[in-house]
C-alpha cells in the first residue's frame, strides 16, 4: 500500500462529495511544510490546483507538480543568489515569495522588497501597489514574474530588477451561498470536526473533549466577526500563534509585539491606512513585549479596541480589523488565580480599563503541546478557500440571535453583553453560517461566550476592586424563568482561607503594601514556649511589621489583667511568623491582628473558623481607621471569609460597601484590641 493511501471515513466522504475539488488532505500539508518552510495557505494554493481529489492516483501525480513547483518556484535562502543568476539569464522568471513595498519619499517612487531572495529595490508599477495596497503593511506571498533589465539607472544606480506581474496566493472565489449550501448536509458534530481537520487536527483523537475544540473555533471567531478583541495565554507549544500565521492570507501577525502608531493605524505624513484598515485580523505573538515607540500608542489602540475607530488629525477613521493577543503564561494557574491575576505576564502600561474592551480570553492552560499524534491525516477544507468565505461572513451578523431565547443576567454591564453578544455571533457564523440553530445550542455557545468574558471581568475585580464587583454572570431562559449561573472552572478552589478551624495563635488579616499600595493577605502564625520573656519574628518581615509586633506586644503587657490571663510572660518566648499569601512585600495596619495572635496563643484558644481580623492600633490600645474597607472586605469575601472584624472607628465607611459584600459575609464592630479578641475567638 502506499504511504499516499488513506482510509476514508464516512466524514472524508461527506466533505469531498459536499466540497469537490476544495478540500485536500492536510497530511499532504505537514508533509511538505516539512520540505518547504512557507505558510500553510501557499502549500494549501497549490494542494488544491492539483490534489484536491480522493483518487490515489491524482494524488500521486498531484504531489509531483506541487514538488516540481515549489522546486522550481519557491525561493529558499541558501539558494537566492542562483536564482538571481537565472533571472539575468532568463530575461523574466517566475517565483513564489513574499513581497513587500515601501515608499521612498526622496526618490518619489515605490521600491519592492522580496523576502526570501533577500532582494531590494525592485521596480514595481504604480498600479500593482495600488490593486494590492497590503503590499505596502507586511507584505503578500504571491506568484511573481520578474524581469532583468540592465539598462535601468535611477539616479546613478544599477536598479535592474522589475516586477512584471504578480498573483497573490490565495482563492478568488467568494461564494458564500454554494458554501452554506453545502454545510447544510453535515449535523453540527460533523461540521465541527471538519473544521478542526480543516485546522490540522484529528478531533477523534481523545484528547478532544467538546470544551477542547470549543477552545479552538474561538481561535477562529476574530476570521469571522469585525472588531473582535480576543487574548490566549497559556503554556509554549499548544498552537497559539499557528492559526494566526499560518491559516488566513488576511491576518498579520505582529512577531515580538513591536510597532509604531503609524504602521498600526496611519501614517500623518502620507496618510496611509495602518494594520487595523488593510488586514482582517491583527495578532500580537508574544504579547507581553508589546511596545509603541510613541506614548499616545496604547491609548489610541484602547480606543479602537472600544467602537473601531481612531483619530487621524480631524478626521475620524472606521478600521474593521480584529485584534489578538497570544502570549505564554508560568506556573501553576491556582496559584496564579489565588496570588495574583491572569493578565500578570502583559505590560505594565495595559490598565484595567484596556484589558475592559477584551471580549473573550481563551483559556490557554487547557490544552496540551501540540503533537504528531493530534494531527489529523484524513481531508479538511482548503484553508485558502475557508479564509475567504470567513472573510465574507464578516459582513453578515448574530449577535441579537442569543436574546431571542435568552435574556442576559443583571450583572452583565455594557461591556460585558456586547462580548457575549459578539463571541455568539462568532460561533453561530463558524457552527451555524446559515443561521438556523438550535436553542440547546445556542445556550451552550451563550455559556461559553460568558465564561470567556467573565475570566476577563474576574481580573478586573482583582485589579480594579469595586468598580468591577459584578462577575455572577448569568442567563435567563424566556420560554421558563430559569436562570442559570455561568462559572469560571480555574475559580474552584481559589480561596486563600480553607474550611476547617486553625490551631489557636493562627489569625488572618489583611494589611496594606505600600511598595505598591495594594491590599496584603496575610496568616499570622505564633508558638508559645519557655524562654525569657522575647519576641522572635521569623522570616523578611518588614519594618511596618515589626513595629506592629512591639505595638501587640507593649499593649499586652499592659492588659493581661484584663483579659484574665495570669501566666507571666518574661517567662515565655513568642515565635511569631506571618505568612504571605498573595506576594506582597509588606503588612501595615495588622497591630490588631498580632494582638490577637498572641492572646490566642496564651489561651490555648483557636480563633472562630475562617475569620478574618482588620484594625491598627497605638501602643496604648487606641484605635485607628484602616483604609479602603470596601476592597479589603471585597478581597476578605473572595478569599473564603465567613466572618470579619471591623474597627468602630470605620462604621462610617460601610455605607460604601456594596450590598452584595454585605450580604456574602458576617460582619461585627469592635471598639477596643480586647474586645475584638473576645469576638475573634467566640467568648463575647
Amino acid at each position: 500500500m502506499s504511504d499516499e493511501t488513506l482510509q476514508l471515513d464516512d466524514l472524508d466522504r461527506l466533505a469531498t462529495e459536499a466540497f469537490p475539488g476544495l478540500v485536500v488532505r492536510k497530511d499532504l500539508l505537514r508533509r511538505m511544510r516539512s520540505a518547504f518552510s512557507v505558510p500553510a495557505f501557499v502549500i494549501e494554493f497549490l494542494l488544491g490546483k492539483y490534489c484536491a481529489s480522493t483518487d490515489e492516483e491524482v494524488i500521486r501525480e498531484g504531489l509531483w507538480f506541487v514538488r516540481e513547483t515549489l522546486s522550481a518556484k519557491y525561493v529558499k535562502p541558501d539558494e537566492r543568489e542562483a536564482v538571481k543568476s537565472a533571472i539575468k539569464q532568463h530575461t523574466t522568471y517566475e517565483i513564489i515569495d513574499k513581497i513587500s513595498v515601501r515608499l521612498v519619499e526622496t526618490h518619489d517612487k515605490y521600491w519592492g522588497r522580496l523576502s526570501n531572495l533577500n532582494l531590494d529595490f525592485i521596480n514595481i508599477d504604480d498600479n500593482l501597489v495600488r490593486e494590492h495596497d497590503r503590499l505596502l503593511m507586511g507584505g503578500i506571498w504571491a506568484e511573481i514574474v520578474l524581469r532583468y533589465d540592465d539598462t535601468f539607472i535611477f539616479k546613478g544606480q544599477n536598479r535592474p530588477f522589475f516586477v512584471d506581474s504578480l498573483r497573490p496566493i490565495q482563492l478568488s472565489t467568494r461564494n458564500v451561498d454554494s458554501f452554506v449550501e453545502a454545510r447544510r448536509r453535515f449535523a453540527t458534530d460533523q461540521w465541527l470536526d471538519l473544521l478542526m481537520r480543516s485546522m490540522g487536527y484529528e478531533p477523534s483523537h481523545p484528547y478532544y473533549t467538546r470544551r477542547h475544540k470549543l477552545h479552538l473555533m474561538l481561535r477562529l471567531v476574530p476570521f469571522v466577526e469585525k472588531n473582535y478583541n480576543l487574548i490566549e495565554l497559556g503554556p509554549r507549544g499548544t498552537g497559539k500563534s499557528f492559526v494566526y500565521q499560518q491559516l488566513s492570507p488576511y491576518c498579520h501577525l505582529v512577531s515580538g509585539g513591536q510597532t509604531t502608531t503609524a504602521q498600526m493605524f496611519v501614517n500623518l505624513g502620507t496618510g496611509q491606512r495602518g494594520l487595523v484598515a488593510l488586514w482582517d485580523v491583527v495578532a500580537f505573538d508574544e504579547a507581553a513585549g508589546i511596545r509603541f515607540t510613541d506614548r499616545n500608542g496604547l491609548s489610541i489602540m484602547k480606543g479602537y479596541m472600544e467602537d473601531g475607530t481612531f483619530s487621524r488629525g480631524r478626521d475620524i477613521i472606521t478600521a474593521e480589523g480584529s485584534i489578538v493577543f497570544v502570549g505564554n503564561i508560568d506556573g501553576d494557574i491556582e496559584t496564579i488565580v489565588r496570588t495574583s491575576n491572569l493578565f500578570y505576564p502583559m505590560p505594565k502600561e495595559m490598565d484595567t480599563a484596556f484589558y475592559d474592551r477584551i471580549h473573550a480570553y481563551v483559556p490557554g492552560w487547557e490544552l496540551q503541546k501540540t503533537s504528531d499524534a493530534v494531527y489529523t491525516e484524513h481531508f479538511g477544507l482548503v484553508t485558502d478557500y475557508l479564509a475567504e468565505v470567513f472573510r465574507e461572513l464578516r459582513k453578515r451578523s448574530y449577535g441579537d440571535y442569543a436574546e431571542l431565547s435568552f435574556r442576559l443576567g443583571a450583572h452583565l454591564g455594557g461591556r460585558d453583553q456586547k462580548a457575549a453578544r459578539k463571541t455568539v455571533s462568532g460561533l453561530i457564523k463558524l457552527l451555524h453560517p446559515d443561521g438556523e440553530v438550535k436553542k440547546e445550542e445556542l445556550e451552550e455557545y451563550l455559556a461559553f461566550a460568558m465564561e470567556m468574558r467573565r475570566r476577563v471581568k474576574e481580573q478586573l475585580r482583582k485589579m480594579g476592586g469595586l468598580e468591577y464587583w459584578d462577575t455572577s454572570f448569568s442567563y435567563v431562559d424566556r420560554a421558563s424563568g430559569q436562570e442559570t449561573f455561568v462559572r469560571v472552572p480555574e475559580m474552584r478552589g481559589g480561596a486563600l482561607i480553607a474550611e476547617g478551624g486553625l490551631p489557636p495563635g493562627s489569625v488572618y488579616t489583611i494589611g496594606t503594601d505600600a511598595t505598591d499600595n495594594r491590599l496584603a493577605f496575610f496568616l499570622l502564625q505564633t508558638q508559645m514556649n519557655r524562654g525569657s520573656g522575647r519576641i522572635i519574628p521569623l522570616g523578611n518581615l518588614s519594618s511596618r511589621m515589626k513595629e506592629a509586633i512591639k505595638t501587640a506586644d507593649a499593649y499586652l503587657k499592659a492588659n493581661l489583667k484584663n483579659l484574665g490571663i495570669d501566666h507571666d510572660l518574661k517567662a515565655y518566648d513568642f515565635t511569631v511568623q506571618a505568612i504571605n499569601l498573595n506576594q506582597a512585600k509588606d503588612g501595615a495596619e495588622t497591630a490588631v491582628a498580632f494582638f490577637i495572635a498572641l492572646v490566642s496563643c496564651l489561651l490555648a484558644k483557636a480563633l472562630q473558623d475562617q475569620t478574618v481580623v482588620l484594625g491598627q492600633m497605638s501602643v496604648q490600645g487606641m484605635l485607628l481607621k484602616v483604609s479602603a474597607l470596601p476592597e479589603r472586605m471585597q478581597l476578605a469575601v473572595e478569599s473564603g471569609a465567613k466572618r470579619i472584624l471591623i474597627p468602630s472607628e470605620n462604621k462610617r465607611d460601610v455605607a460604601e460597601v456594596p450590598d452584595a459584600i454585605l450580604t456574602a459575609i458576617q460582619w461585627q464592630f469592635y471598639d477596643s484590641p480586647t474586645k475584638a479578641a473576645i469576638l475573634a475567638m467566640g467568648m463575647g
